[in-house]
């Protein structure tokens, strides 16, 4: 009978009575969870599974109830010779203090930058490198191509309207065509080894394997790190000589008014020696360029020329970014975290700048005749430069006149 019993017993543990207390309880521990889920009571103040999940979905929280929990090392006396203890801390409490920078660390060399061993901004520089700032990037660059292939295929390349007269016009001068074709030069340069750097590994390694990339993105890092002081001194050059050229005025309302005549023919809208497009173009060059330069310095230099915790300070001052909904900006950022925000804005504002030397090359060649003469050899055809800088050319001939070969002069 001994074996009926035993079963007898087991059936009636499993009866729906019993079932339905056991779930009962389950449900009332549930539920005593989701009451409280502030106070971290069913964690024993620990992180939640909700802290997990928001934090996957990139929302910020609130973590300063681990921030702190770094251990108390003023314990250390009396349990240091417990198995299992370090010192006060556990290794929980350790990895914590490591990975907010408090952890207690001595180094032999470097500055600030090397008692930093954890840090975990790096995955949303990895994650915004490899996402928004490749596919964005790409897309503008893409897109800026495909608009401007659509507009030559509508418009057609901008002719001479008038009867050319065989007599041409000193454009620019030797040392202003240096200093253009110093910056551009480099500029193309430093556009495509950037580009290599930041999807070579998509798109290099699968086409030509890892050893043919791994040459080219060395030969890359080395020209770009080494051409980028071609680029600074170009623009420094191109900005002393033809500032004062590109100053705004009135002709320049009239002119962007009319489209700059680019949209129609036999339109031709006055202009001094740049008209508001190229003052466009001149301008973005000038400021994208510099701030190119001044993040690519930091990058030149790491840790040298922190730039971003002094500039987000200075805008919290200004009350703009929480008037724009993104609150206070971080003031305190890791030596590491100034090195990514720089890299992340070098790559933005370059992505920009190329995009607009893409309509500045096309206009510059295909798109329009003669463009190119003016920084070729200098020397423009009187007819070219009497409908697209009709002002200019009255200040030569006005204040040089022709010379016997047919040439004037350009207006100093």
């Amino acid at each position: 009978m001994q074996p009926i019993t035993t079963i007898v017993l087991l059936l009636a543990l499993l009866t729906p009575a019993h079932a339905q207390e056991l779930s009962e309880d389950v449900a009332g521990t549930y539920q005593l969870a989701q009451a409280e889920p502030d106070s971290r009571a069913a964690t024993g103040g620990a992180q939640t599974l909700e802290d997990i999940l928001a934090r996957q979905r990139g929302e910020e929280i609130d973590d300063t109830f681990r921030r702190t929990a770094t251990g108390n090392p003023d314990s250390a006396a009396g349990i240091a010779s417990q198995l299992g203890t370090l010192g006060g801390s556990s290794d929980p409490e350790l990895w914590r203090a490591l990975r907010y920078g408090t952890a207690d660390i001595t180094v032999s060399s470097g500055g600030p930058e090397a008692r930093v061993l954890m840090q975990d901004g790096g995955m949303k520089w990895l994650a915004f490198r490899e996402g928004p700032l490749s596919t964005v990037g790409a897309g503008a660059l893409g897109g800026t191509l495909v608009l401007l292939l659509l507009f030559y295929m509508m418009r057609g390349r901008i002719q001479i309207d008038g009867e050319k007269t065989g007599r041409t016009v000193t454009r620019f001068k030797a040392i202003e065509r240096f200093g253009h074709w110093l910056m551009a030069g480099s500029f193309i340069l430093l556009g495509v080894t950037g580009l290599v750097s930041l999807f070579g590994r998509k798109v290099l390694i699968p086409s030509f394997g890892h050893e043919a990339f791994s040459t080219m993105a060395i030969a890359s890092k080395w020209i770009h790190n080494n051409v980028s002081w071609a680029f600074m001194l170009g623009l420094i050059m191109v900005f002393f000589m033809w500032v004062m050229h590109n100053l705004p005025n009135r002709t320049d309302i009239r002119w962007l008014a009319q489209g700059g005549g680019i949209l129609s023919d036999g339109v031709h809208p006055p202009a001094k020696k740049f008209n508001a497009g190229q003052k466009l173009i001149f301008w973005s060059v000038i400021l994208f360029g510099a701030s190119i330069s001044i993040s690519g310095l930091s990058l030149l230099f790491p840790f040298e020329l922190p730039l971003f915790a002094k500039t987000f300070s200075i805008l919290n001052a200004t009350g703009l970014p929480q008037a724009a909904g993104f609150g206070d900006l971080p003031v305190m950022l890791a030596p590491h975290e100034e090195m990514q925000l720089a890299q992340l804005w070098h790559s933005i504002i370059a992505f920009v700048l190329m995009a607009i030397i893409f309509a500045h090359i096309y206009i510059g060649s295909i798109g329009m005749e003669g463009a190119y003469d003016a920084m070729g050899s200098g020397e423009v055809e009187e007819q070219w430069a009497r409908e697209h800088h009709s002002l200019w050319l009255e200040e030569v001939q006005s204040q040089k006149g022709a010379e016997p070969d047919g040439k004037a002069t350009p207006a100093e």
